[in-house]
């Protein structure tokens, strides 16, 4: 890809997120990177390029529309990655992932969409294999830091010679907000599985993303589901965990990392992710709220979908596209990630990942800046094809987001009598 004409194509970059990316592309960006912001309108992508200060003036624009196909071919071809905020995935996403599959052009995306995630795996994955594409899905909030703090669990594992990981539980704890886009996808899903129920065991299954079925471990039920003390998860914990409602893209993203990888992380390995929500008395009842509320509203949300008059009331009284937190929200939101992990000789590790910024904005725009220049300029290893981060980067990846001010560092946790 040498004589591409551009290193990196920001596609969305009149988006809310694609606008905060390009902010911090316009920041991160190492001197000479020959980067082009694209969308639908010319007139939004300059108001865009206008606010990004002087070293963004001479980005290129590119008039790029989702539903033609050509456009998106003729973007692929000009540039050696293209990172996309284009959403919902499901409605907009696959044609982009076809044309970069077969343009041998390096990609990365935002989706927290399991069922476009498996249609990326079964429509792409030979076409980008064959030339060398590196697909990356999932490179923000969803689900980054899940699927880096397992990897680096594992290679502390393997330095340690303390063998392969087990029972592995991730706890969040956030501050932030969302936005019309988030709530988007989370509608494209219901109404495609309203459409085609078959596509809901990929979101029932574990293991619905699993890049060899026949090496799927038998570690028996697998749920993040929960309500429990979180002394019950790790003893140097206190309070309540609750389910957390992106555990389930990705926990499917980090156990596909351990099948890319070829099962490295462990045959008996068992991962969940689950929510802190403190230790007042209040705690236990909003734990139980959060957890039938994330339900409640998922069944709800799935009949309504099912029908086109519950699909116009959902138009008119739920958030846009293109709406999202604040400056200030945004500015003073954070997360840390504490993922516990027992190893087969019985050693103990917890990986934290912690950034400021809210989380599926703020921070999600660093994310994927940094995994979009990653593909770009870093030497990363000879895989292609539908990827993860962890498995299409992992050990350059966590270098630069710590480099970009994000907390990513495994410790054995205290013991508590």
């Amino acid at each position: 890809m040498a004589d591409r004409e551009f290193d990196l194509v920001l596609y969305g970059a009149t988006g809310f997120v694609g606008a905060l990316t390009a902010r911090y592309l316009a920041e991160a960006a190492p001197p000479g990177a020959r980067i082009a912001l694209a969308g639908r309108s010319q007139d939004k992508l300059d108001k865009v390029r206008t606010g990004l200060g002087a070293v963004a003036q001479e980005w290129p624009l590119l008039v790029v529309d989702a539903t033609d196909e050509q456009t998106l071919k003729g973007m692929a071809a000009r540039t050696r990655v293209v990172v996309t905020t284009v959403g919902p995935y499901l409605r907009y996403g696959l044609p982009l992932v076809r044309a970069c599959a077969e343009a041998g052009t390096h990609y990365a995306d935002l989706t927290g969409e399991p069922v476009f995630v498996r249609d990326c795996i079964d429509q792409f994955q030979n076409a980008a294999y064959a030339t060398g594409a590196k697909i990356v899905n999932s490179c923000g909030f969803d689900s980054i830091p899940s699927d880096l703090s397992a990897y680096r669990l594992y290679r502390r594992s393997v330095e340690d010679n303390t063998g392969e990981l087990t029972d592995t539980t991730l706890v969040a704890w956030i501050k932030g907000g969302f936005s019309g886009g988030t709530i988007d996808s989370a509608r494209a899903m219901m109404e495609t599985v309203a459409e085609d129920p078959a596509k809901g065991s990929v979101l029932a299954h574990p293991y619905s993303l699993s890049p060899d079925k026949t090496m799927d471990p038998d570690v028996g039920r697998q749920s993040d589901q929960a309500l429990q003390r979180a002394s019950s998860i790790d003893p140097s914990l206190d309070g309540w965990v609750t389910t957390f409602i992106m555990a389930n893209h990705n926990a499917k993203i980090v156990r596909r990392s351990n099948g890319l990888l070829g099962w490295v992380y462990g045959k008996n390995f068992r991962y969940r992710e689950v929510m802190g929500v403190g230790s007042s008395t209040a705690a236990p009842l909003l734990a139980a709220g959060i957890a039938g509320g994330i339900v409640a509203t998922m069944a709800a949300g799935a009949l309504v979908s099912r029908f086109g008059a519950g699909r116009r009331i959902l138009d008119r009284v739920l958030p846009k596209p293109g709406t999202g937190p604040d400056e200030k929200a945004r500015r003073t939101g954070w997360f840390t990630m504490k993922t516990f992990a027992r190893t087969t000789s019985g050693a103990r590790y917890v990986c934290t990942f912690a950034g400021s910024g809210d989380p599926g904005y703020q921070a999600t725009s660093v994310m994927l800046g940094e995994a979009g220049l990653c593909l770009a300029f870093d030497e990363l290893p000879d895989v292609a094809g539908i990827l993860t981060p962890a498995a299409a980067m992992g050990d350059a990846l966590t270098e630069r987001l710590r480099h970009a001010g994000m907390t990513i560092e495994v410790a054995t946790p205290p013991l508590l009598e």
